[in-house]
This record gives structure tokens, sequence and C-alpha cells, in this order.
């Protein structure tokens, strides 16, 4: 585990970031201004760009509190975690099992820098930082069993990161290969971007980032479906993020062109 190590090193402030643009559409400090700009260009495509990172934050936090209060899910391995936003993943588990344990995974040295965030849990429960990249599963799964008992489910959590791996970089190698080392009862939730409800800003916004040096794939709802192959989705099946069990009605200022789902791995 490196999570308390430091992180001086490695962070190129010259490229814009897809952690630090998703920290300035959510309001945060930690990017620079080659994140700022691209994350303006992307607003000015698309104005909805920012609420759609907050819909997407809001997600992660209900079916973590659905998974840890519904079906007593008791650990969690996050990969691609990015910038600590509060509250993050542990705050929302342990906050239902003070003894939930969680391991986040990422490889950017800006996360590694502010990881400390990611552990101040509960003393009866577990935080850990696992400085990885998320195409080594092995790897991830090797440090993460430090922690997790890979024998009893855990919920793995995939937010807002496979659109940035192709099918074609084994985007679907990397979840069958998490899945399968996981025990039955385990779920995959994940949020993943789609061109289905708005297809023209959708489109102009991946040639913004392509623009920046950063690749990103928009996936249908078929498309989408094909990484829960094998599993029990929860209800109410993929559905835009923010139609995901909502707290309240959806706002009605527009889509959210991200799809969002649970499904349960189910016994042998």
């Amino acid at each position: 585990m490196t999570g308390t190590e430091p992180a001086t090193q490695g962070i190129d402030t010259t490229r814009p970031h897809p952690a630090r643009v998703y920290d300035w559409f959510l309001g945060g400090k930690d990017n620079y201004p080659v994140d700022e700009q691209l994350g303006r260009q992307i607003t000015a495509i698309d104005a909805g760009a920012p609420r759609a990172a907050l819909a997407n934050r809001a997600f992660m936090r209900r079916a973590t509190r659905a998974l840890a209060e519904e079906t007593g899910i008791r650990q969690f391995l996050d990969i691609g975690t990015g910038i600590p936003t509060e509250p993050n993943l542990h705050q929302i588990a342990q906050s239902v099992a003070p003894d939930a344990r969680v391991v986040y995974v990422d490889n950017d040295p800006i996360v590694l820098a502010h990881a400390s965030a990611l552990l101040r849990g509960t003393p009866e429960g577990v935080t850990e930082y696992v400085q990885a990249d998320a195409r080594d599963p092995l790897a991830i799964l090797g440090q993460a069993a430090r922690v997790l008992d890979l024998d009893r489910p855990v919920a793995l959590s995939l937010i807002a990161l496979l659109h940035f791996i192709a099918d074609e970089d084994g985007a679907h190698d990397l979840v069958t290969s998490l899945v399968d080392a996981l025990a039955p009862g385990s779920f995959l939730v994940l949020s993943t971007m789609t061109a289905d409800f708005e297809p023209e800003n959708v489109q102009r916004g991946i040639a913004a980032y392509a623009a920046g040096g950063v690749t990103l794939v928009a996936r249908s709802h078929a498309e989408v479906g094909t990484f829960f192959k094998g599993l029990d989705l929860l209800e109410p099946g993929i559905v835009s993020v923010a139609d995901w069990r909502p707290a309240e009605p959806p706002a009605t200022d527009g889509p959210i062109s991200l799809y969002g789902a649970a499904g349960r791995k189910p016994a042998n």
C-alpha cells in the first residue's frame, strides 16, 4: 500500500487530466489552469457537464448506501477514485457500517498527493489507498487482498472510469478479470458515458477532450449491458445516473449522459 507516501513528482501541469477536469466541474480546487481551460471549453459545448459530474457523484453515494444498507456489503473496492471530494465513498459506507473496509485505487500522482483525505475512516473500519493502474487488475487485486477478504462479497465500484478505456484497449477484459476474482454475492457498480440522450453534444465533448489529449468512449445502453453479463441487475437496471433510485424527483433541466447500474454476482 502506498497511501501514506508523499507524492511530489510526476504531476504534469501542462496537459489536462480527467480527474482534475472532473474536480473543476465539481467546484474543487485541486486542478490547474490547463484543466480549467478544457473544462470551460466542454461547458461551452455542453452547459450540463458540471451538472452531470454532480449527478454522477450523487449516484455513487446512493449506490454505496444502498449496498451497505440493503445487502450487508461491508467491503468496497473503488477503482479510478479521483481527487477526494467529500463525502467520499468510505464516509458513506462507514456511516452505515462503521466496520466497513474500503480500498481506493488510482494511478494519478495528484490523487496520491491527496490520499490522506481518503484514509480518515472510522476506528472500527479500514480505509486504504493503492497506487495502481486500472488496466492492471492482478496488481490491484494483489494489493487489495491485504485489506479485503476476497473470499467474501465485495462491492466493486468503477465510477466514471470505463469511458476512458476503449473496448479494443481491454475494457471488457478488465471488468471480467475483476468480477471473476470476487466472491459470489459481490456487486459491480459502474457509471459510464453515453451518447444515447444527446448525441451531438456528447460527440462535441469527445472531440474537445481529444484535442486535449484525452480519449473518451460513449457507449449505448446495450453496450453498457455487456459489462453486466452473468450478473443480476438491481432495480431499476441500467438508467441515467440521475434516475437510479433518486432521493427526490430528478431535475427537469436536461438529460444526464451517463448510465449507471449495479449488478450482483450470483452463486456459482
